[in-house]
């Protein structure tokens, strides 16, 4: 079975949002670092779809879940870190 790649360009794309290197590295930075127990689904900057949808693909283990978790780690140290 072929496994299905996404990038972080392609998660914001499909969250909506502006997927540029520049636009990514300025959410991250404007969003980041989160709460360690705060999970990356329940940040108040999301909207419901958006939120639903990284809760979605992380428990279902989504074909989604591994850029997901990137960006999740990427909102606990920031872009650069």
């Amino acid at each position: 079975m072929e496994q299905p790649t996404h990038s972080l360009p392609s998660l914001f794309k499909q969250l909506g949002l502006d997927n540029d290197p520049v636009s990514i590295d300025q959410f991250i930075a404007t969003h980041s670092p989160l709460k360690p127990e705060l999970h990356l689904a329940d940040a108040f900057f999301w909207t419901k779809s958006q939120s639903q949808f990284l809760r979605d693909e992380i428990l279902d283990d989504a074909d989604w879940a591994e850029v997901v978790d990137q960006l999740n780690l990427l909102m606990r140290k920031g872009r650069s870190g």
